[in-house]
């Protein structure tokens, strides 16, 4: 997209990813574990200007959880302490098989949204994400099943080639959802040229995220907003911005190039639900 289709006026939806499977309390005290603490972040992110919440689930002891009950005190809990947010369940998992991943896909009332990892990620020197095409297949078509919108994951660039793949073999509902996830590591190369490529190569009317770990946390979200995509932030991704801070300073950030934060019922309108 150019200046010359700048989408001056056009809403930019707004993910909260309150809480992750990985860093913990240990990290930031702000990051939420319990389904009652997890709900009041939603309910904070909600007020900030998130119109969708990315959901894991935690055990007892802080460690992640895959299990439907466990999901479903957590969605219960988000659902009862906000006004009308978009549920989005997490399907990822460093070490879990394919099956363990598919159970947050069964809550009732199902999620709208869940993540759909498309290919492996390293984690820190010793933990790889093992998605697998099969897996990938697999968690799609449960998703299909159930009428649940995917929000494809893509980490590196090499991701969007798998986006193409799936495309070619699968029936994916449009407009087509997904993350473009810029960092270090084995994440996309933090460059503005090789982000601007990326977008350049997503399936033709592809809605995307953009999400920025680490010190890039704000820049590549803001390029994203001018470039026509959406924005995904929260302390899964990044520990601080500034305590308290993260969905507002976002959202002032979008606002700031004339493209307002939409309200769920916009959000739910451009993602076609």
């Amino acid at each position: 997209m150019s200046y010359e289709t700048y989408p001056a006026g056009e809403p930019v939806t707004v993910t909260a990813a309150l809480t992750g499977g990985v860093h913990g309390e240990e990290v930031n005290p702000a990051i939420p574990e319990t389904p009652t603490e997890i709900g009041a972040a939603a309910a904070a992110a909600e007020a900030a200007g998130a119109s969708t919440v990315h959901l894991h689930a935690r055990q007892n002891d802080g460690e992640r959880a895959f299990s439907t009950d466990r999901f479903q005190d957590v969605t219960d809990a988000v659902r009862h302490r906000t006004e009308d947010v978009i549920t989005q369940h997490s399907t990822g998992g460093t070490g879990a098989s394919t099956a363990t991943r598919a159970q947050p896909l069964r809550t009732d009332p199902l999620p709208e949204m869940a993540s759909l990892d498309t290919g492996p990620l390293n984690r820190y020197d010793h933990l790889t994400s093992e998605t697998t095409r099969a897996t990938v297949a697999t968690l799609h078509e449960e998703m299909q099943d159930r009428g649940i919108k995917p929000e494809l994951e893509l980490f590196k660039s090499r991701h969007v080639n798998e986006t193409h793949r799936l495309l070619e073999r699968r029936n994916l509902d449009e407009p087509l959802c997904a993350t473009l996830i810029v960092g270090s590591g084995t994440l996309t190369r933090p460059r503005p040229r090789t982000f601007l490529t990326a977008i350049d190569d997503l399936p033709e009317g592809t809605l995307f995220n953009t999400l920025g770990f680490g010190p890039h946390r704000l820049a590549f979200p803001t390029m994203g907003v001018l470039f026509g995509g959406h924005v995904r932030v929260g302390l899964e991704d990044n520990g601080y911005y500034e305590r308290g801070r993260l969905v507002k300073r976002v959202a002032d950030t979008a606002e700031t190039p004339d493209r307002p934060v939409a309200t769920t019922d916009q959000t739910r309108a451009i993602l076609d639900f």
